[in-house]
């Protein structure tokens, strides 16, 4: 054997896609949280602004992936959900850097919605969006673990909590101290959360 072949170079590991852009808007600073998305030009209503990518999971995986991401939330680490359902057998993970529209962030009033159109996740515009303004949409997160989600949009009738538009009446009773009181909230894991 040639001293040549012997020592020949391991494959690089696979790169990274590049992170997804969109003509439509660029990441800046949030006033909502953390960083978010903004439109960089008017956006018509109906306009599909960027795809929601990631890895695609079965429901099995993403029930483990959701368990260790409510440990590492026990532990004061990031406990944000990047899971979309797209049919009832999986959903994209979309906790991987490449994956820009993970930071739009959500609003009790958004601006955009996913949208699942031919198994992918778009986020589409509900109206026109004036350039500057952050892109949002509703997580639209179930009632369990509600506590778990602070919501920091702001919006007149926001409850202080991330869940879907059906939840909030309860949780405002909860709130203010009405059936179910504070104590009574479940506390059981969410699994598949839709954004």
């Amino acid at each position: 054997m040639s001293a040549a072949a012997k020592y020949k170079k391991s494959p690089a590991p696979p790169a990274s896609p590049a992170p997804t852009t969109t003509p439509w808007a660029e990441v800046r600073g949030s006033v909502i949280h953390g960083r978010g998305m903004y439109a960089t030009q008017r956006i018509p209503k109906g306009t599909r602004v960027i795809e929601y990518v990631g890895e695609r999971i079965t429901q099995g995986e993403a029930n483990r992936r959701d368990a260790a991401r409510l440990e590492r939330q026990g532990r004061g680490d990031d406990g944000c959900v990047y899971l979309f359902e797209v049919n009832k057998r999986s959903l994209i993970d979309g906790d991987v850097e490449w994956n820009t529209a993970r930071l739009i962030n959500h609003s009790c009033r958004p601006n955009c919605e996913p949208q699942n159109i031919r198994g992918r996740i778009w986020i589409v515009a509900l109206k026109n969006i004036p350039a500057g303004a952050e892109l949002t949409y509703d997580y639209g997160f179930e009632f369990d673990n509600w506590r778990d989600h602070p919501c920091r949009c702001g919006q007149p009738g926001c409850v202080g909590y991330i869940v879907g538009k059906a939840h909030r009446r309860r949780v405002r009773r909860i709130l203010a101290g009405g059936a179910g009181g504070p104590a009574a909230a479940p506390r059981a894991r969410q699994t598949t959360d839709s954004g």
